[in-house]
């Protein structure tokens, strides 16, 4: 049974150990995903929520910290594509802060480690979250010689070739600077470049990005340079590695130093002595957010004495001396064209808003998940009122998008001096619009409510069921069978040559006996080809004994 959601205090040493287990696994998956592969698949809200049930846990029950534990780890290891390079000084993340209180509890802690009273200043420096990659760039004898992403805070990826390319970045430093310098800061793609590229690429018919800072990422691993240098990228240094000497004594006049070295830093960044005023440039920066030329996230706050930083030190993970001050979810106006329907796996119908398309925090947004026809309605998973009751949305409303930790859209609410007079409440369907079948909303065995879910009784004569239930038990949790993705499944599903057919997960390991049977060879379909069928039956047959949990996994048994 699964303790989601459960109170840290309710539960045993067992069920901690076994979500901890459960965390590590998932975090470090998510990890491997946005550092290594730049395709993160939850927000960044989501990914934070689970990195603090972790830290919960742990503090609640330290004697269960695995050696595998998020809070020992930063970023995910580094790809194979390039040569690694070790780091001299780790490159650590920051932990985050989401609200005025966090913000004065870090302060608080900084005067507490320190045995500082309250009237004994400590100045802190403040400036914006750059959402791109990070990178370490040496310098010896004034010559750059390594370029470097994070990786796993410890070895990162040689990206020197690419780096050069990047005409903000000086390749050789002014005489005088000391004999080893590391510069670390972020390479980002500005907005209106995004904006330019993707314009290139629709008018050459090929596919966009979906933000900056994952194009910016993907460019930077490009193994032709020269792909690299077309993409205009950009870098802010704030930061430092090893250094045979130190040009400051605080974490301003070092950026200042980089500036006078010919480096890029963010004119945002100011020097503060009190939360008062620190919290007063957050709220600055949040105004400027929107006509700012690069993406944000937040505003990292650091203490400004490097003698104090030395004090201060480092947890596992991430200094003492520093915390990031995460933004809200960004916000627009869009219109709602159409509500549509999508069947799942279980059979929920699934709502789904088709909305005009509009730019939230850098990314075109078109759709939104509506959840279930209580929350068309304003009513929240456990039957409590989330909007008026006339605010329901309808098919033609103004409504307010949000994009949750910056990448999973969901409305807030209706702006209700915009309905059309002729707009009328959303009438859900009682049958699945895919096989005809009754929807209808089961009774909770465990608190005897309706449930908020509407689902398809057709089972597996719901194509959609049937196929979204191929996609699972193939998916990489369960039989994990490279080279059967959606699309194939959809291919083999719709076939009615019964050698190509599948339809039901037995019909999967049956389909190169079938073919050798057969005058239709999967190998003269587009598509396809004799290597890649070859590896698809190599795939199918190694996966012809698999664990029991993946297959337990694989049937996806609702109850």
């Amino acid at each position: 049974m699964s303790t989601e959601g459960s109170a840290v205090d309710t539960l045993t040493i067992e069920e901690a150990a076994a979500e901890l287990e459960r965390l590590a696994k998932e975090i470090a998956h998510h990890d491997a995903l946005y550092h290594g592969k730049d395709r993160p698949e939850i927000s960044d809200a989501d990914y934070d929520a689970l990195k603090r049930r972790n830290d919960a846990l742990e503090t609640r029950f330290p004697e269960l910290i695995r050696e595998d534990s998020p809070s020992r780890r930063v970023g995910a290891a580094p790809s194979v594509t390039f040569s690694p390079v070790v780091h001299a000084r780790p490159m650590l993340s920051l932990d985050n802060t989401f609200s005025q209180e966090d913000v004065q509890d870090f302060v608080a802690s900084v005067y507490r480690f320190l045995g500082r009273l309250p009237d004994q200043s400590i100045a802190f420096t403040a400036e914006p979250k750059i959402d791109g990659l990070s990178m370490s760039i040496r310098y010896e004898n004034g010559r750059l010689t390594t370029a470097a992403t994070r990786g796993d805070g410890t070895t990162g990826e040689n990206v020197t070739a690419n780096i050069r390319t990047i005409a903000e970045i000086p390749n050789q430093l002014p005489k005088g600077v000391p004999a080893v310098v590391e510069i670390r800061g972020e390479v980002y793609m500005a907005k209106s470049d995004f904006l330019a590229l993707n314009r290139q690429m629709e008018a050459e018919g090929k596919q966009t990005y979906v933000n900056p800072r994952n194009t910016a990422a993907g460019s930077l691993r490009q193994l032709d340079a020269k792909v690299t240098a077309s993409r205009k990228l950009r870098f802010f240094a704030y930061a430092w590695g090893e250094m045979s000497d130190m040009p400051a004594d605080t974490q301003f006049g070092m950026v200042q130093t980089f500036k006078d070295w010919g480096f890029p830093v963010n004119p945002l960044m100011k020097r503060l002595n009190s939360v008062a005023d620190i919290l007063a440039h957050y709220d600055e920066i949040g105004l400027e957010r929107p006509d700012l030329d690069y993406d944000i996230d937040g505003v990292v706050y650091k203490v400004d004495s490097l003698e104090l930083q030395q004090r201060l030190g480092f947890r596992s993970r991430s200094p003492r001396w520093a915390t990031a001050h995460k933004f809200p979810a960004e916000q627009a106006f869009t219109e709602v064209e159409k509500i549509e329907i999508q069947v799942g796996r279980t059979g929920a119908l699934t709502p789904v808003a088709r909305l005009k398309p509009i730019t939230v925090g850098g990314v075109v947004v078109t759709n939104a998940t509506l959840h279930n026809e209580d929350y068309i309605k304003g009513i929240g998973n456990n039957g409590e009122r989330i909007r008026p009751e006339e605010h329901d949305i309808r098919e033609g409303d103004t409504v307010i998008v949000q994009r949750a930790g910056d990448v999973i859209p969901q409305i807030l609410d209706v702006v209700m001096e915009k309905r059309l007079a002729e707009a009328k409440p959303y009438e859900f369907p009682q049958t699945c619009p895919v096989c005809g079948s009754h929807a209808v909303r089961e009774v909770n065995e465990k608190t005897g409510k309706m449930d908020s879910v509407r689902r398809c009784t057709g089972g597996f004569i719901c194509r959609a069921q049937a196929t979204e239930h191929l996609k699972h038990f193939v998916s990489r949790n369960a039989f994990d069978i490279e080279g059967l993705g959606s699309k194939q499944i959809d291919f083999f599903f719709e076939n009615e040559d019964t050698s190509l057919q599948i339809r039901t997960a037995p019909e999967i390991f049956t389909l190169e006996k079938r073919q050798q049977q057969s005058i239709t060879k999967l190998e003269n379909i587009d598509g396809f080809g004799k290597v890649s069928v070859g590896k698809l039956y190599a795939a199918i047959n190694e996966r012809r004994s698999i664990a029991l949990h993946r297959f337990i996994y694989a049937l996806g048994i609702r109850h």
